[in-house]
């Protein structure tokens, strides 16, 4: 699989990523997927604190405790847990640097290749936390930060602010928000985007339609369910030969030169295999031109 650089940083990865968000908490199952993972080709996996309650990290940690080399590894921060399970938002420069010693010790590494602040508002108190991630570069205890984020008033201020290499940031063929506002800049100022949602929570993967009937019952954006229903049909449409759903929704996304990686979770090895499988798919750009006569332009209306 080839790899793409991150931003402006010496990190390459591989154009799909595993999200560890959806592995569950059996770690053999875990483990056999993430070994999978490395085998097929993938070489970034993404996960949280909030993931699990902090558990997901220690599955991750596990699983590639002696394999760390073939790995770049991705966390997030800022969603401060409690005693109860509920959490609250802290972009606070001292929880960062807390929290960021308890992430090691569950994943048992020394460094975190990517650390991301896992949300953010305009309000947040941001030269803090942007010294806390340059301090934790200092330190050695992180090599890159970036920020996970849909809201574009708060990119804006760490692009102009801040050191970070990427953006993670809802985009698929149903979410198509980024492209006009967000994409250029970002390329502009060599920041990548890392992608998630991209299968738009399993509507544009190979069984979408089941997926948007059992599941779109409120639609999604600026879809109600039955313009979903008929825009998933009709992308089915423009598929030919052995292209699958799955296919035209990731490898849309990844024709933009904006994007390095797609991260998309995985429950079992078949559906990893599934996906890996749709990034050697064929596709024209009659087809993606197709898919956006298809799909909405949708924009963001909030943050503003």
């Amino acid at each position: 699989m080839n790899k793409n650089q991150l931003g402006k940083s010496k990190l390459h990865v591989s154009p799909l990523s595993l999200g560890c968000m959806s592995l569950g908490t059996n770690v053999t199952k875990a483990t056999n997927i993430i070994d999978e993972a490395l085998d097929l080709g993938i070489n970034y996996l993404d996960t949280a604190d909030l993931y699990d309650q902090g558990k997901n990290e220690e599955i991750v940690g596990k699983a590639i405790k002696h394999k760390r080399d073939q790995v770049i590894l991705g966390t997030k921060v800022g969603n401060h847990l409690k005693e109860d399970g509920s959490w609250f938002w802290d972009p606070r420069k001292s929880y960062i640097k807390d929290q960021v010693k308890d992430s090691l010790r569950r994943l048992q590494v020394d460094y975190i290749d990517l650390y991301q602040l896992h949300g953010g508002t305009i309000e947040d108190p941001i030269d803090e936390t942007i010294e806390a991630f340059d301090e934790l570069v200092a330190e050695g205890i992180i090599r890159y930060y970036g920020i996970s984020s849909i809201r574009p008033n708060v990119i804006r201020q760490y692009i102009e602010r801040s050191k970070i290499v990427s953006v993670m940031m809802q985009y698929s063929i149903l979410d198509r928000r980024p492209e006009e506002e967000m994409f250029q800049l970002l390329d502009q100022h060599n920041i990548s985007v890392v992608t998630r949602g991209s299968l738009a929570k399993g509507m544009l993967s190979n069984n979408g339609l089941e997926v948007t009937n059992t599941k779109a019952q409120k639609g999604y954006l600026d879809y109600d369910k039955e313009s979903l229903i008929q825009t998933v049909k009709q992308l089915k449409e423009v598929l030919q030969g052995n292209q699958t759903l799955t296919g035209l929704a990731l490898q849309y996304v990844l024709q933009n030169s904006a994007i390095s990686s797609v991260v998309t979770g995985a429950s079992s090895i078949e559906q990893l295999k599934e996906n890996v499988n749709a990034l050697n798919q064929n596709f024209e750009p009659e087809q993606f031109k197709q898919v956006q006569n298809i799909s909405i332009a949708n924009k963001y209306q909030q943050h503003r």
